[in-house]
């Protein structure tokens, strides 16, 4: 909508600013939208040059402003390429300090006892539900994979759906859900069975056959992971599909001992190691992240 209404000055009404050309003020938020709705899409100077009917050398300045700003802000950088087929793309990123408050403020969350659940379970469907927290989650996620040509992001319905849309905005790839049903809509489609790692039950997960492309790099993101079942069950799911796991995300992980963990390389933000029913009390700490930073 504003990239809409400044055009529209840009464009149709030039008394606004009383010059042919618009003023660098709105040039820049004009840009700085563009860079956020569409992140890792490289554009050339020239065509921002036609757009904003400004030089080259102007709009060059006006990169370097915005890039100043995403650092100092850490939320990203621009990307510029040089050469006649040169141009600049936003890749978003979250330093490691900002993802180091951001997850301890998030663990002060979950430490909360009146999110006990019976079983030992925290209850956090409130957090998947806020959008600004799911922003977050996914740009840390997302910048610790980006350099791993991430083709496609996958998750299994349905509470990590919101965390791999996250994930997938900022490395701008399409999303896969993995179901344990298969649904007519989406046509034929391969299962398998798999033993979930806490039950010990035999379960069955499908994913549609044109969902997915033969040898595509794939992430897996997953809200909790206990002894790994499910996602052990989705990287041989992947394996009928040539699929290459480069990356697996968990916002948070059980710490338990008598636990068999099932999935060894893999990125946690948040680690519960302990829920004491009797005493209402929960230990929660950082993630492995950090480390794999």
């Amino acid at each position: 909508m504003l990239k809409s209404y400044v055009d529209g000055m840009f464009r149709g009404n030039n008394s606004v600013f009383g010059v042919k050309s618009m003023r660098r003020s709105a040039r820049l938020v004009a840009l700085t939208q563009h860079f956020l709705e569409n992140p890792r899409i490289h554009k050339n100077l020239p065509s921002f040059s036609e757009m904003y009917n400004a030089s080259k050398a102007s709009i060059s300045e006006d990169l370097d402003i915005i890039d100043q700003m995403f650092r100092a802000d850490g939320i990203g950088y621009l990307k510029r390429t040089a050469g006649s087929a040169g141009g600049v793309m936003f890749i978003p990123e979250s330093t490691v300090e900002k993802g180091v408050a951001f997850v301890d403020q998030l663990c002060e969350r979950l430490k909360d006892p009146v999110r006990i659940l019976p079983g030992g379970y925290l209850y956090m469907s409130d957090i998947l539900g806020e959008p600004n927290t799911i922003r977050e989650i996914g740009r840390i996620f997302a910048s610790r994979f980006a350099k791993l040509d991430i083709d496609v992001v996958v998750t299994v319905a349905t509470k990590g759906i919101p965390l791999a849309y996250a994930v997938a905005s900022f490395l701008n790839v399409p999303v896969v859900i993995v179901r344990r049903d298969p649904k007519v809509t989406e046509g034929s489609s391969v299962s398998i069975n798999y033993v979930s790692g806490s039950s010990k039950k035999i379960q069955t997960m499908v994913l549609p056959k044109r969902s997915l492309e033969e040898g595509a790099n794939v992430c897996i993101i997953d809200d909790f992971m206990k002894a790994g079942g499910t996602i052990n069950g989705m990287v041989s799911l992947l394996e009928e599909f040539s699929a290459n796991v480069k990356a697996i995300g968990v916002l948070a992980e059980a710490d338990d001992d008598e636990e068999e963990r099932l999935v060894e390389n893999y990125m946690s933000l948040v680690k519960i190691s302990n829920v004491d029913l009797k005493e209402k009390t929960i230990a929660v700490q950082r993630g492995n992240f950090v480390e794999r930073s």
